[in-house]
C-alpha cells in the first residue's frame, strides 16, 4: 500500500508538470504511459479531418515485425498546435489543433518515423537522415541540428536514400535533457545520445552498445552483436529504456549512458517496440519486467496498454481489461513461497475486435480498432461513445478537450464537443510548369536510354524541372542532388506541389563530386543543370554510382546527349545452382567480395520465404539479378539496389519446406538452377523455363516417364551448357523429420532414374 501511494504521488507530480491541455510527446509523457489527467467529453463530434498528401510509408510492414511505430502519423499537441512527422515526404508539420489548418512545415533529408517531442517552445524530431532537429515551435525555424551518424554515408534503406545510421530511437526529454539514438545495424555501429535540450551540446554518447560479444537468441549461440535501436526511448527514474525493435528492450544508466542489461538470449522470443513504465516494472509486448534487473515478473493479456494512477488497462485481439497491482505470493525456484506483486483484474470486457491502440484520459479509456474508435468508462468498461472511421487508428491523443485519431491512411481526425459540419483539410498544392528544354530533354533521355523503371540519379538537379518531367513520363524513382540550397528548396517545392515528393523522388543537398550515395545503385544518371547547358558534369566521381550490367548515363542537352552505358562488373562471379554451380563446388570464383563488408541496401520483404528450419532453396545470382524462391512464387531482385524486378507465381512450391524438420534441400536438393538465358524450375513432372530478364515462361520440358508408365516426379535438376540433367524421384521413399514434428510428404531424397535433355528442345 505504501508503494502504491508513492506511485500515485509520483503520478500527481508528473501530471502537474505537464500542462493539462497538452499531449507534448508520444503517449503523453516520458514514461509512455498513454495517460492524461484531462477528461475527454463523452459526447464528441467530428470537427475536421486532415488528409496528408500521402499515407505513411512504414519501414517494416511484415505481420511479425512487432515494429508499428510508423504505421500512422502520431500526433503530439502543445500550445494549441498539433505536430507530426511524415515518413512519406520527410517533413515536420504544425497544424492549428482547433481547425487542422497548416501553420508551417519543414523538410528534413529523410523519412520521419516518430512523433516529435515538444518542450519549452521547441520541437524535437529525428529523421532517417541520421539527425535530430530542434525547431522553433512557433515558425519551424531550425534552432540547432545534431548529426547522430558518424559520417554522411548513405544507403538505400526501406526503398529510400537515407543515412546508413538512421535515427530510429524516438526522442524523449527529461530534466532538460533530450535522448535519441542513430543506427539500427549493430555491425555498423549504434549511437545513443544525451544532449542539452537548449543548446544541443553532447552530454554523453554510448557508441559501444552495437559491438558487444553476447549470447544470441538461439540457446548456446554467442557472437559479437548488440542492440538495434528502433522505437521510442523511455525514461524510468535514473534509467533509460531503449527499444530494440523486435527484441527485448535494453536498459541504460541515464546519467552516464552505461548499459545495465540486455537479456537478448533469455527472452529471445519476446520483445517489440512498445514500452511503458508502471510502478517498478516496464511493460513490453504482453509482459512486465522488473526495472531493477530486467527479469520477467508480470503476464499481460496483450501488447496494447495504458498506465493510470489506479492501475493499467490492457487490450489484445479479443479483450480489454483493467487491473490493479496487489501484493501476493509466488513460488521461487526452490519451492518457497515469497511475496510478489501481481495484477488483479478489476473488470474485463469482450471487445469483439483486435485493438491496435489504447490510451486513457481522466476517467475514460479510448481504444482504437480497425474501422472504429471507442470510449469506455474506466470504472467498469462500459461503452460511452464510439465512431466509425476508415483504416486502422494507430495514433490516439487527447488535448484541450479534443480527441485526435490518426490512421494508416494518412488521415488525422479531430473530435470535440461542438456539433458542426466536418471539414476536410488538405495541403494546398499548385503544380508548376516546366520550360520546354526540360520537356524535350526528358523525352529524349527516356527514348535513347530506354530506362523507364528503377532508380535514377539527377546529379545537379537545379530547380527539379527535369526530375519532374521524367517522373511524369516514367516509373522511375529519382534521387536528385544539388549543391545550391536554393535549388534544393525550389526542387522540393516543385515536386511536393506535384504530389510526387517522397513517394517518387527526393532532393538532397550535397557537393556534386561527393554525394556520399552508395555505389552501383543508379539504373539511370541524368543532370537537370547540364540539360540547360549550365553545368560541367563530374564524370570522374559519378560513374561509381552507375548500375553494372546496363546502367545508362544520359548527360547534356536534348539534341546533344552524351550517352554512356556500364557493362559487366569486372571480377564478379555468378551462382547458378544450390551449391554454386553444376559441379556442386560450393565455391564462388568472385574476385571482388572481401571483408570487411558493409551495408549497400536493405528493405523489408513482402515475399514469403520458408522457415529457416525447413532448409529451403538457396537464392541464385546472375549478372546483377538475385533469384529467390519463396513459398508461393519465384522473385527476381536487383542485386545492387534491392528493387523487386518480377514475380512468377508458383503456389505452394515451397510449402513442404515451410516447416521445422531440418531436412529440406540438404536431402532433396534444390528445385531450380539457371544459365545465362534461362531459369529451370522443376514442378511435378515438368520443368518450367523462364526468362531471367522478364520472368516470362519460355517453354515447358517434360521428364521421361517412370518405368512403370506413370508420369513421375522430377527430383534432381542441374544444367551445364545446353544439357539439362534431371532425375525421377522415388516417391515411395521419404525420411523422418529431424526437429519439430513436420509433414514429410514431398520430401523425396532418393531417385530411381537419371536422364539428360536438350535444354532448348527437350
Amino acid at each position: 500500500m505504501h508503494q502504491m501511494a508513492v506511485f500515485s504521488l509520483l503520478y500527481a507530480i508528473a501530471i502537474s508538470n505537464m500542462a493539462a491541455a497538452d499531449w507534448p510527446t508520444y503517449r503523453a509523457d516520458a514514461s509512455r504511459t498513454g495517460y492524461t489527467a484531462e477528461n475527454v467529453p463523452a459526447d464528441l463530434h467530428l470537427q475536421w479531418t486532415y488528409q496528408a498528401n500521402h499515407a505513411p510509408c512504414p519501414a517494416w510492414f511484415a505481420p511479425d515485425s512487432r515494429m508499428e511505430f510508423d504505421h500512422a502519423y502520431q500526433p503530439v499537441i502543445s500550445g494549441g498546435t498539433l505536430f507530426f512527422g511524415s515518413s512519406a515526404d520527410g517533413k515536420v508539420y504544425a497544424l492549428d489543433a482547433k481547425t487542422g489548418r497548416e501553420r508551417w512545415s519543414i523538410f528534413t533529408d529523410g523519412p520521419i518515423r516518430f512523433a516529435p517531442t515538444v518542450w519549452e517552445g521547441r520541437v524535437y524530431a529525428v529523421s532517417d537522415d541520421g539527425c535530430l532537429y530542434c525547431l522553433n515551435a512557433r515558425n519551424g525555424d531550425v534552432i540547432w541540428k545534431h548529426q547522430g551518424a558518424p559520417s554522411e554515408r548513405k544507403v538505400l534503406g526501406n526503398d529510400r536514400m537515407i543515412s546508413l545510421w538512421p535515427a530510429r530511437g524516438g526522442t524523449v526529454i527529461a530534466d532538460g535533457i533530450v535522448y535519441y539514438s542513430a543506427g539500427i545495424w549493430p555491425t555498423q555501429g549504434i549511437f545513443l545520445y544525451a544532449l542539452d535540450a537548449k543548446t544541443g551540446d553532447v552530454l554523453w554518447c554510448n557508441d559501444s552498445s552495437g559491438g558487444i560479444e553476447m549470447n544470441q537468441p538461439h540457446p548456446t549461440a554467442r557472437s559479437k552483436s548488440g542492440i538495434s535501436s528502433q522505437g521510442y526511448l523511455v525514461v524510468a527514474g535514473e534509467k533509460l529504456i531503449v527499444s530494440t525493435g523486435r527484441a527485448i528492450p535494453a536498459m541504460f544508466n541515464r546519467p552516464n549512458g552505461e548499459m545495465l542489461y540486455f537479456h537478448l538470449q533469455k527472452y529471445g522470443q519476446q520483445g517489440g517496440s512498445e514500452i511503458a513504465v508502471y510502478d517498478e516494472f516496464f511493460l513490453n509486448r504482453g509482459f512486465g519486467y522488473q526495472l531493477a534487473d530486467g527479469e520477467k515478473a508480470l503476464d499481460l493479456i496483450g501488447p496494447q496498454m495504458a498506465v493510470t494512477p489506479s492501475g493499467i488497462v490492457q487490450a489484445n485481439n479479443k479483450k480489454i481489461n483493467a487491473s490493479t497491482l496487489v501484493l501476493g505470493e509466488k513460488t521461487d525456484k526452490r519451492g518457497n513461497k515469497i511475496p510478489a506483486k501481481m495484477l488483479q483484474e478489476r473488470w474485463g470486457i469482450d471487445s469483439g475486435c483486435a485493438s491496435v491502440s489504447l490510451i486513457a484520459a481522466g476517467d475514460k479509456v479510448i481504444c482504437g480498432a480497425p474501422g472504429k474508435v471507442t470510449i469506455l468508462n474506466a470504472q467498469d468498461g462500459a461503452t460511452v461513445w464510439s465512431a466509425q472511421i476508415q483504416g486502422r487508428p494507430y495514433g490516439l491523443a487527447v488535448a484541450d478537450g479534443r480527441l485526435y485519431v490518426s490512421t494508416d491512411r494518412g488521415e488525422i481526425h479531430c473530435f470535440a464537443v461542438k456539433e458542426r459540419t466536418p471539414e476536410i483539410v488538405s495541403p494546398i498544392r499548385t503544380e508548376q510548369k516546366s520550360k520546354e528544354i526540360y520537356i524535350q530533354a526528358a523525352e529524349a533521355i527516356l527514348k535513347k536510354a530506354a530506362v523507364t523503371e528503377g532508380y535514377c540519379l539527377d546529379l545537379g538537379c537545379g530547380d527539379g524541372s527535369l526530375t519532374h518531367e521524367l517522373l511524369k513520363r516514367s516509373n522511375l524513382y529519382i534521387c536528385a542532388v544539388d549543391s545550391d540550397p536554393k535549388n534544393v528548396e525550389r526542387a522540393r517545392k516543385r515536386l511536393e506541389d506535384a504530389g510526387l515528393y517522397g513517394i517518387r523522388a527526393t532532393v538532397h543537398l550535397a557537393p556534386l563530386d561527393h554525394t556520399n550515395f552508395p555505389d552501383y545503385f543508379a539504373d539511370l544518371i541524368v543532370s537537370g543543370r547540364s540539360a540547360s547547358g549550365k553545368m560541367k558534369f563530374p564524370y570522374e566521381t559519378s560513374f561509381r554510382m552507375l548500375h553494372p550490367y546496363g546502367g545508362v548515363a544520359c548527360i547534356g542537352k536534348s539534341d546533344d546527349l552524351d550517352i554512356r552505358q556500364r557493362g559487366p562488373l569486372q571480377g564478379a562471379a555468378n551462382w547458378t545452382h544450390q551449391y554454386a554451380d553444376a559441379q556442386n563446388t560450393g565455391c564462388s570464383t568472385d574476385a571482388l567480395a572481401e571483408g570487411p563488408l558493409g551495408m549497400l541496401w536493405f528493405r523489408d520483404t513482402d515475399h514469403l520465404t520458408p522457415n529457416r528450419h525447413g532448409r529451403g532453396h538457396a537464392p541464385l545470382y546472375y549478372e546483377g539479378r538475385i533469384f529467390s524462391m519463396g513459398v508461393n512464387s519465384l522473385r527476381a531482385i536487383d542485386a545492387y539496389n534491392g528493387r523487386p524486378l518480377w514475380d512468377y507465381p508458383l503456389p505452394g512450391i515451397q510449402t513442404p519446406y515451410h516447416q521445422e524438420h531440418l531436412m529440406g534441400t540438404s536431402g532433396t536438393g534444390s528445385n531450380f538452377c539457371m544459365t545465362k538465358d534461362c531459369i529451370y524450375v522443376r514442378l511435378e513432372n515438368k520443368c518450367l523455363c523462364l526468362d531471367p530478364a522478364t520472368g516470362k515462361l519460355l517453354r515447358e520440358l517434360t521428364a521421361p516417364e517412370h518405368p512403370d508408365g506413370d508420369p513421375g516426379t522430377w527430383g534432381y535438376i542441374s544444367c551445364s551448357g545446353d544439357t539439362l540433367f534431371g532425375s525421377l524421384s522415388n516417391t515411395d521413399h521419404t525420411v523422418g523429420y529431424r526437429f519439430g514434428k513436420s509433414d514429410m510428404s514431398g520430401m523425396y531424397t532418393e531417385s530411381c532414374l537419371l536422364f539428360a535433355l536438350d535444354a532448348n528442345t527437350g
